[in-house]
Parts: structure tokens; sequence; C-alpha cells
């Protein structure tokens, strides 16, 4: 599973390079070890254009990222895209590049993920990459991207009971390839 990281695993502070300043949200940390003892893999995929505008070093971003693992655990790949929008990258979010990286450093297809974030440019970036989106909103979420969502969730805890408990139905290998993906045996 993917996670977008401000607002989806820690609160939203932008252009945060201060360590100090990360809180998880609610639910991140059992639904990360739920994850985690499912034996699935988790992976970060973030826009930090903070770097490109000068507003936080790759240092300070670094050492947000080390706070993220240290209270939320180890992950399993990070995807960091720290261009700005005007710098046309492939990797920045809604384009697919972060989502594609993530996917071929755990050795699984990109249509083989689930990405999870807070903002429309999660979503628009796994339906590039032709992944799973799930929209977990807050209050920064903008009505027309949770209309315009695929699947939206409540909460962290919402999305993991979706993905286990999709992975446990009987249902067509072929309609889940994404739990193949992430290792149930049920197929």
């Amino acid at each position: 599973m993917l996670f977008d990281r401000d607002g989806t695993l820690i609160r939203d502070v932008p252009y945060n390079g201060d360590p100090d300043l990360v809180e998880p949200m609610p639910g991140a940390i059992e639904a990360l070890h739920r994850l985690r003892h499912a034996d699935v893999p988790v992976a970060v995929v973030t826009n930090q254009s903070g770097v490109a505008k000068g507003l936080l070093t790759p240092d300070e971003m670094d050492q947000v990222n080390a706070k993220v693992e240290e209270l939320l655990g180890p992950f399993d790949a990070w995807a960091i895209c720290v261009h700005d929008d005007a710098d046309g990258c492939t990797c920045r979010k809604p384009a697919p590049g972060l989502v594609i990286r993530a996917a071929a450093v755990l050795d699984v297809s990109p249509r083989d993920c689930v990405v999870v974030g807070d903002i429309g440019r999660d979503m628009e970036a796994a339906r590039a990459a032709g992944a799973r989106g799930i929209l977990v909103p807050t209050q920064e979420t903008l009505r027309e991207e949770i209309t315009q969502a695929a699947e939206v969730a409540d909460d962290l805890i919402d999305v993991v009971d979706r993905v286990l408990s999709d992975a446990e139905s009987p249902v067509p290998a072929a309609a889940a390839p994404w739990a193949r993906a992430m290792g149930w045996s049920r197929w």
C-alpha cells in the first residue's frame, strides 16, 4: 500500500522542516501495524515542493521523514518528488511517477497497488498509474475531490478494513490482482 505523507499519515504542516512538528494522523499507527502484521508492504509517495521553493532543505526533509518512521515504523519504500509544479517532472503527483517508482521498489505492478491520500492529486496519480485509489478526506479536501474519487474512506482504519477484507473475500483471483501482489496466499 502506498500512502501520501502530509494530511494522510501525519498532520499537514505546510512545508514542514521541523521534526518536532510531526504528529501522526488518527489511526495511522494502528492502520500501519495491522498492515505490517498482515505482511502488506507499505510505502510513502509524497510531493515535497518546499525543497524546490527553498522553504526547506533536503536535510530538513530527511529529518522529518526520519521522525515519521520513528513514530510510525519503517516503510518498505519512499518515493519523494522535490520538484515544483512549474518544473514539469513526471514524478510530481498528479503524474504517476511516484506510484510507478514505489511499485518498482516493492517489485509489484502499479496496477497491484492501493494508493491512499487526502486530496485529488493523490487519486489522479493512482488513476494515471492504473492503481486503486482510496481518498481519506480531511478539512483541506475539496468537495469536488470527494465527489470525483472512485473510492472514499472515513479514515485510515476504514481503508485497512476494506483492503484486508477484500483480500480475504472469496472473489476470483483476477478480480483482486493487487491482493495477490501484496502476497496474500488465499489466491
